[in-house]
């Protein structure tokens, strides 16, 4: 038997009762010396999430005191039902402050009662604590004394545009509640996605209050898009309804993307087990706590006190608010509000502990159960979100399972389920019509469109992976003329009138800001149209156009030098030259230079030498000749087209009109070159751009056209011969089909363009529209003659001169071997002879004549060895022969 029932049987009653008053003495004295502090608590209190958050409020406070029993103060809730109204909600707000006296408010339970209350705190200076107003728009108000004790929506905004870069999803279209809560994440959520090349082309709001009819005409609005990337922000309550629905639907099967934001992602407790599984394949975006011993111990006994009852995120949130309250009102001790009038507004009085309970929470830091709680301006800051997959079964390593139970990642958007037809605008032309022609059918007048713009259009989209339905819509007046010029038609595509615009459009950075342009499909460039005249080389000095100066002077050298190296070589060989007047000399050197152009002497040279050079220059002389006579031929009989103006400078000098395409932006270009606006002049075809042509400036007509290399191209299939290109060629980047900013057609259509172009399929359909234009390439003109210069004959007269040069030395070492052998016979006739002289003794008288006739006929020889080189080898022998 226990001590106290011991006490209890054998104790006599006065000494129990004395017991017990001295119990309560003791507990009276415990009350006494702590602060009791009024909070209020401002919740709809018959809401599922809000009965939650009150009980993790009590159980925080409960444990924080009994955790620090020698806490001074006690936090005592006032709580009141906002009726899940704004004014319920304002009016349970100034009831706490003024017949209460509250130091501070734990809520309210939404964004969109937020404002007022907020409001309130700050004239009374009494901290508003919400920890589950999440709506960004909040921190508008300004108020120091609204404490976020949560992270705000915009926080994961970021992770959702990662989301939709990570798959390249460029459009994507919000469906959110229509109230504060939902429409305060739309400025950062566009924000966010604007950094990605991301597009919100429709927002989808639904009301609160919004029938399950109204929601399923939203949804199927939807369908009627081509964008199947949704991201849902709203509570559990309204998306339960609507995912219910657009599984109904069948917009939860495959090819379509649902991502959820935290506010259901974060509680999806909440939600049934039929919305779940009607959620299948939907990614969420979920605030993360990192796991802690204080987050698993609350979650073990939170779920032992409500029968396995999951904790949340908001429940979280109040149970770390609730402790952060009770730290701060501990931290300044003493509390006394200041006594408030029971008047209206106006004289609402402020509390004296306010601003240092403020200031309290703003320093409070602790390691709550969701993460570190500590404030930045007035909030908890998010630094961490988890990606969910909502899917029947659960894998450590699996791929994401998108809706319709698939794995293939969705490309982001469809063709709509029930699609109307794409209106593709195309412009009304009177000329130019290889391009695009409109014509209506005389019986139905229904437009029909042809050319070879359409025809591109056309393969492309034959070969897109999905059907793409549309008709052409001329571009045009009731009464069949041209509804503006091209860059009103692409403003109309800007505008909506038109899903898209196939023609010659050239791609401009102007146009770029209103439409999306595909890849382009023609060539670009614009250039200058100018007519080209015949210059064949008429005229009394035509004969000297074949070479130019240089080659005339450098053929002149060769001759002069020529002439002098026969002189020199002749002087040295022939001894009848050497009897020659000077003037004679001169005559016959130099005509027998110019002769070897016509005819070969009949008297041979003397020299070896100089019939040496004479062949190779002879060879030299042919080609030459031989290339002069050509081109001399060529510029006296072939045709030679050349431009009536060379350059683009030369027109603004000369003051000429210049032709431009009607509607082109070519008229603008033109003036920005610096082009007087009076001096240009409009065609609508060949036709026109011809006659203008021919008509010249002088006559209202034209000198040059500026176009596009396409047209102009169609142009020089037909007038080749008698028009030509000038440079330079101006920057142009084609022409592109123009459709709406972030049509997810465009890379679509980019990707075919691409296939076309370099494969043959282009080719077929240019040789179709632009029959001839091969042609015309091939006659293009030059601007400058064709001349033979030096550079074409530097070889031919280099060895010339290297052969004479060889010659001149062969000769002079030639000449000096001869006179060296000379000096030889010499000594040895004068030696023969002194032998002679010798030999003659008593005979002397009488063979005296005899010696004087062979001296005579040595010298004699001699002479003759020396004037006719005879070798030496046969001189020798006569010599002995006489003397013998």
């Amino acid at each position: 038997m226990s001590f106290s029932h011991n006490l209890g049987s054998r104790s006599p009653f006065p000494l129990r009762l004395l017991i017990f008053l001295v119990f309560l003495i003791l507990y009276g004295k415990s009350q006494k010396e702590t602060l009791q502090v009024k909070v209020g608590v401002v919740l709809n209190t018959n809401v599922t999430l809000v009965d939650l958050s009150l009980r993790a409020i009590n159980m925080s406070l409960s444990e924080f005191y009994k955790t620090n029993k020698d806490i001074k103060t006690r936090i005592v809730l006032h709580i009141r039902d906002s009726k899940q109204t704004v004014v319920g909600a304002a009016a349970s707000a100034l009831y706490l402050i003024k017949k209460r006296e509250v130091v501070a408010i734990l809520g309210p339970g939404n964004s969109m009662q937020a404002p007022f209350i907020i409001n309130l705190g700050n004239q009374s200076q009494v901290p508003i604590i919400s920890f589950s107003a999440t709506s960004p728009v909040l921190d508008s108000l300004r108020s120091a004394y609204f404490i976020r004790a949560a992270h705000d929506d915009s926080a994961q905004v970021q992770s959702i545009s990662a989301i939709l870069k990570s798959f390249r999803w460029r459009e994507a279209v919000p469906i959110y509640v229509d109230n504060e809560f939902g429409e305060g994440i739309l400025p950062y959520l566009v924000d966010a996605f604007q950094e990605n090349n991301v597009r919100i082309k429709y927002r989808c709001a639904i009301s609160l209050h919004s029938s399950n009819d109204q929601i399923e005409n939203e949804l199927l609005k939807l369908m009627t898009m081509p964008t199947r990337v949704f991201i849902v922000h709203m509570l559990p309550d309204l998306g339960s309804r609507l995912f219910t629905i657009a599984k109904k639907i069948r917009m939860m099967d495959k090819g379509y993307v649902w991502i959820v934001t935290n506010g259901i992602a974060d509680l999806m407790s909440l939600m049934g087990e039929s919305t779940v599984e009607a959620m299948q394949g939907v990614l969420g975006v979920k605030t993360y706590f990192s796991r802690s011993k204080e987050l698993a111990y609350l979650q073990y006994r939170w779920g032992k006190r409500s029968g396995g009852e999951e904790l949340n995120h908001f429940g979280c949130w109040a149970y770390d608010a609730a402790t952060a309250l009770a730290m701060s009102v501990e931290k300044i001790i003493s509390i006394r509000p200041k006594k408030q009038n029971e008047t209206d507004l106006d004289d609402l009085a402020t509390s004296l502990s306010g601003p240092k309970l403020l200031k309290a929470l703003s320093t409070v830091s602790f390691k709550g159960v969701s993460g570190r709680f500590q404030l930045k301006q007035g909030k908890l800051e998010a630094t961490t979100f988890e990606i969910i997959n909502i899917e029947e079964s659960v894998a450590l390593i699996r791929p994401i399972i998108w809706p319709g139970d698939t794995i293939v990642v969705p490309k982001g958007w469809d063709h709509p389920i029930s699609p109307k037809k794409l209106r593709i605008a195309v412009p009304k032309k009177d000329g130019f019509n290889q391009f695009v022609k409109v014509t209506k059918d005389a019986n139905t007048n229904v437009p029909a469109t042809s050319g070879f713009c359409t025809e591109v259009f056309d393969t492309v989209i034959n070969q897109m992976p999905y059907h793409v339905p549309f008709d052409y819509v001329p571009f045009e007046t009731s009464d069949g003329k041209s509804d503006g010029n091209y860059d009103e038609m692409v403003y109309r595509v800007f505008l909506g009138e038109y899903d898209g615009a196939v023609g010659d459009i050239t791609i401009l950075a102007n146009r770029s800001a209103y439409v999306d342009f595909a890849l382009p499909y023609s060539e670009s460039g614009i250039v200058f149209v100018v007519p080209v005249k015949d210059e064949r080389e008429k005229g009394e000095w035509v004969f000297l156009k074949p070479l130019t100066k240089e080659l005339w002077l450098l053929t002149a050298f060769s001759f002069v030098y020529i002439g002098m190296m026969v002189w020199v070589f002749e002087y040295h060989a022939d001894e009848d030259f050497k009897t020659h007047k000077m003037s004679d000399k001169i005559s016959n050197v130099f005509y027998f230079s110019f002769s070897t152009l016509f005819f070969a002497h009949r008297k041979p040279s003397e020299s070896f030498f100089t019939r040496a050079l004479v062949v190779v220059w002879c060879f030299v002389l042919l080609i030459l000749t031989q290339s002069y006579t050509a081109t001399l031929t060529s510029m006296l009989t072939v045709q030679e087209l050349r431009p009536t103006v060379r350059h683009m400078d030369d027109l603004k000098k000369s003051g000429v009109n210049v032709g431009y395409q009607s509607g082109s932006f070519t008229f603008e270009r033109l003036k920005l070159m610096g082009y007087e606006e009076s001096r240009l002049k409009a065609y609508d075809s060949p036709q026109e751009m011809r006659e203008l042509f021919l008509n010249k400036s002088s006559d209202g007509g034209i000198d040059a056209a500026f176009d596009e290399v396409p047209y102009v191209k169609l142009f020089m299939a037909k007038y080749c011969s008698e028009y030509s290109i000038i440079e330079p060629t101006f920057k142009a980047d084609g022409f592109g089909f123009a459709f709406p900013l972030g049509s997810p057609l465009v890379p679509d259509i980019s990707r075919r363009i691409l296939n076309i172009t370099e494969g043959e399929t282009m080719k077929l359909m240019e040789n179709k529209w632009f029959y001839g234009e091969r042609h015309c390439l091939d006659s293009t003109t030059t601007d400058t003659p064709i001349q033979l210069d030096h550079h074409s004959f530097r070889a031919l007269f280099m060895m010339v001169f290297v052969v004479s040069v060889i010659l001149l030395f062969l000769m002079w070492g030639s000449k000096r071997y001869k006179e060296r052998r000379v000096e030889e016979i010499e000594l040895v006739a004068q030696d023969e002879v002194n032998e002679e002289g010798n030999v003659v003794d008593g005979d002397e008288a009488d063979d005296n004549d005899h010696h004087v006739v062979d001296v005579d006929t040595a010298l004699l020889r001699r002479k003759k060895l020396t004037s006719t080189s005879i070798p030496t080898r046969r001189a020798t022998p006569l010599l002995r022969l006489k003397s013998a």
